[in-house]
């Protein structure tokens, strides 16, 4: 059973307050009629999780901008319903290291975090980073997936909600993307609740530099799929459930839905969600605490009248999530045009705590592990 007490959507400024509600993985949704399972709460106030901000500009080894060199940008039909790659099959299979893989044909954009100095230099590369007290270029070598250096976003031990994120817009909108990076959690995560720890791919989710959270998507306004864990009991393992939290026109409420591996969504658990005959369930998984890991999200919109868009994610290579038959969007305009890595918690009362990310990898194709 996973009782989920609160969940927001990563913005420029976040807020989030907790209402109660009954969730029931079992199929039995006591009051599912009357109120969502999960009551996420993006509402005005978000100053206070996001009042420390910084742009950059599109420079550094994206072929997205000027002199891009992915010039397809659209997605192979077998993406819809065909299988997945799987392993040391990607991208990153023919660049040893990440070697130079920032300038594969394919890669948009990529940071390994070992050209800078200090974390005041992200924007160099990304366009947005917040909580410059909260976020650091680490060279502790426990805390480096590869390399000398990794990024390191920690939240203190306190009630009020902070988020931390690292945000790319996109100058070229696309049909698909698929965004790789290693991420460890610090031993000492210990959150029930609101907690987006993992990245986000979004489509005109924020208008003129704001967030719309709260907003449903309707096939014309946006859409947004985030890779992430959920904990919403203290029964569950830290750091909770792998999930995607979703945006769509579908969605079950005013905030985005939570799909499952096995097939669940919430809120609302009795109800199926249309995810096709091809959909195959797959068991939940949980990360362990201070350890690397792999995590790629690939987001792919659907043609506008059909239901051929998908949503996978893979850990250290292995397909552990598959969403297609998916509506995502109404009308071709709407395209994916940012991605982010992201740790913000609504209310840390248990620790202090950490999150690094290293090896970001943004492209058009499958990606796949760092080999050697």
């Amino acid at each position: 059973m996973k009782q989920l007490m609160c969940l927001i959507v990563v913005g420029l400024l976040l807020c989030c307050s907790e209402e109660p509600r009954d969730t029931k993985h079992d199929g039995s949704s006591p009051g599912d009629a009357a109120a969502p399972d999960r009551a996420s709460s993006d509402l005005p106030g978000e100053d206070a999780a996001r009042s420390d901000a910084t742009t950059g500009s599109d420079v550094g080894g994206q072929n997205d901008v000027g002199g891009q060199k992915d010039t397809a940008g659209q997605p192979d039909a077998n993406l819809a319903t065909g299988p997945l790659p799987q392993g040391s099959t990607g991208i990153a299979a023919k660049h040893k290291g990440d070697v130079n893989i920032a300038s594969d044909p394919q890669v948009i954009f990529a940071d390994d975090f070992e050209s800078y100095a200090s974390a005041a230099d992200l924007t160099k590369k990304w366009d947005e980073s917040y909580q410059s007290a909260q976020t650091s270029i680490t060279t502790q070598t426990a805390n480096v997936y590869r390399g000398k250096q990794a990024l390191e976003l920690r939240v203190p031990k306190q009630s009020q909600e902070l988020s931390n994120t690292a945000a790319k817009h996109l100058a070229k909108e696309r049909d698909l993307l698929f965004l790789r990076y290693y991420s460890k959690f610090d031993a000492s995560f210990d959150v029930v609740g609101s907690s987006h720890n993992g990245s986000f791919i979004s489509a005109h989710y924020y208008i003129n530099g704001q967030a719309t959270p709260g907003v449903p998507a309707d096939g014309k306004n946006k859409f947004l799929a985030g890779f992430e864990c959920w904990r919403g009991e203290s029964a569950t393992p830290n750091p909770g459930d792998l999930n995607v939290y979703i945006y769509h026109p579908e969605q079950r409420s005013q905030w985005g839905d939570h799909f499952f591996p096995t097939g669940i969504v919430l809120p609302n658990s009795s109800q199926p969600h249309n995810f096709g005959p091809t959909f195959v369930a797959r068991p939940d998984v949980v990360p362990k605490l201070g350890q690397w890991y792999c995590y790629e999200l690939m987001v792919k919109a659907n043609t506008p009248g059909k239901r051929d868009g998908r949503i996978a994610c893979w850990l250290d290579g292995k397909l552990i999530a598959d969403f297609p038959n998916l509506r995502l969007r109404d009308v071709a305009t709407l395209k994916i045009d940012r991605f982010d890595i992201s740790f913000h918690i609504g209310s840390n009362t248990a620790a202090a705590t950490k999150k690094w990310y290293d090896n970001v990898v943004a492209a058009s194709a499958y990606i796949g592990p760092l080999v050697d």
